[in-house]
């Protein structure tokens, strides 16, 4: 395997990685939005049963039945709150993922300009040595008919 070939087998496995990275932040990305889903649950949940509670106490209530949505109405907060921090746990983890997506994408722009310039360098030589056999080809064609000139004067 050339030095070529081995340098593009990196770069094969630099856009592996960035494409990885970016399947990452694409799953975390969805569980996000399926977190948010269930924050906005129940945050309608909340306000239905609040909503609910306003009419019921209208007509008045018991001191059991007020103990009772207290305590429901308090799991439903405690919900929202543990929700919060899966939110914000989730948006933790994206920003980290995407970090990995710019490290990959700069390491992969790294390595395919490093493989342009050696490509280029390559392409570079050969045109030197193509440049000069043909100048060396020029110089001998030269040099033999300046002897034939110079034999058939003489």
């Amino acid at each position: 395997m050339t030095a070529m070939q081995t340098l593009h087998k990196v770069v094969e496995l630099a856009e592996k990685r960035r494409d990885e990275a970016l399947g990452v932040v694409a799953q975390m990305q969805r569980e996000l939005q399926v977190a948010q889903d269930q924050m906005d649950q129940l945050q309608s949940y909340a306000q239905e049963a609040e909503s609910r509670w306003t009419e019921r106490s209208r007509v008045g209530v018991d001191t059991a039945l007020l103990m009772h949505h207290r305590e429901f109405m308090h799991k439903i907060h405690h919900a929202l709150e543990f929700q919060r921090s899966v939110l914000s746990d989730r948006n933790s983890l994206i920003e980290r993922a995407q970090e990995q997506v710019h490290a990959a994408e700069r390491d992969l722009a790294g390595l395919r300009k490093f493989a342009d310039r050696k490509q280029q360098a390559i392409v570079h030589k050969a045109q030197r040595q193509d440049q000069k056999n043909t100048d060396e080809m020029a110089l001998s064609i030269h040099l033999r008919q300046s002897l034939a000139q110079a034999q058939a004067r003489t």
